[in-house]
């Protein structure tokens, strides 16, 4: 089992937010912490010039990931933190620097007037092609904001988590993707609220409209498919308590509204080996999208 958690850092406010969580999240897991700074070659031009040349672009490189680790370790006694450095593409590389790790987190700036994030062309890459759980943390995350309030009301970090909210497909439930949910909702000592979003298939619109109790029938019919998966995990983690929620409409809405009481919130991401595309899935991109709390991806065959 790997013994480090994984965040790309470049100096961003987003990407300090990612390594505060990835620090506390190591903390958890009783993990070590390595940040990985990716920097691009300084091109020839800016080489030969006295004040931009690579000895320069070298020395703020070097600073970010080196003052980064010195500020976790206060903040953070007891976690070991590293730093390493790379060059080239940064998906590649950040790829590649986590494969043995347990998670890989990386920042994502939060859209205006939304709360949520805004995942650039680097996090897109990393989420359709690596294969270990990413995590993305919006600009601006704080730890209390992963608590309930105190007794007076304040946001506090000493305040028990919120619940960890999991995304769940019945049609195809991925053991990896529950079991990393439920080991989250552990971990935080907090309860799962598992997500099931469902929507009749097109050809069954004609028995919704002739029988309105029709409806009430799928309903039962996909809670208890969604009890039935949960089932085997409620025996193996007697002591999360599970809030099963199976919904008509978006799967993808009812996450993103799930995720403003949330801790973290957790969706899969189906493994293609086709190199061109995404490779997301829509649920997952809308939620990384709009989702108000950390999001874990999860990937599986």
């Amino acid at each position: 089992m790997s013994r480090t958690i994984t965040v790309g850092l470049d100096g961003s406010s987003e990407s300090r937010a990612a390594a505060e969580w990835a620090a506390r999240e190591a903390k958890l897991r009783g993990l070590a912490l390595r940040l990985v700074h990716v920097w691009q070659p300084v091109p020839e031009p800016m080489a030969q010039a006295p004040l931009l040349g690579a000895e320069t672009h070298q020395h703020w490189t070097e600073r970010i990931p080196r003052e980064a680790a010195a500020g976790l370790r206060l903040r953070h006694p007891g976690v070991e933190v590293s730093t390493e450095q790379c060059s080239g593409n940064a998906a590649e590389a950040l790829c590649s620097a986590a494969e043995e790790s347990a998670l890989l987190v990386l920042g994502s700036r939060g859209m205006s007037g939304l709360g949520g994030f805004l995942v650039g062309s680097v996090g897109q890459a990393v989420l359709a092609h690596a294969e270990l759980p990413v995590v993305l943390v919006r600009a601006g995350e704080q730890a209390a904001d992963e608590h309930e309030m105190d007794p007076t009301g304040i946001p506090s970090a000493a305040a028990p988590y919120r619940p960890v909210v999991l995304g769940l497909d019945t049609g195809r439930p991925d053991e990896g993707l529950i079991e990393f949910a439920f080991d989250a909702a552990v971990r935080r000592a907090t309860s799962l609220r598992a997500v099931h979003g469902w929507n009749p298939p097109p050809y069954y619109a004609y028995g919704l409209s002739a029988d309105p109790g029709f409806h009430d029938t799928l309903a039962q019919s996909e809670a208890a498919g969604l009890a039935e998966v949960l089932g085997p995990w409620r025996r193996k983690f007697p002591d999360v308590e599970v809030l099963e929620e199976s919904r008509h409409g978006s799967p993808a809405l009812h996450l993103i509204d799930a995720s403003r009481e949330a801790s973290l919130v957790v969706v899969g991401r189906r493994v293609r080996r086709n190199p061109l595309g995404v490779h997301i899935g829509p649920v997952t991109h809308a939620v990384l999208h709009h989702a108000t709390a950390p999001v874990a991806v999860v990937p599986h065959d």
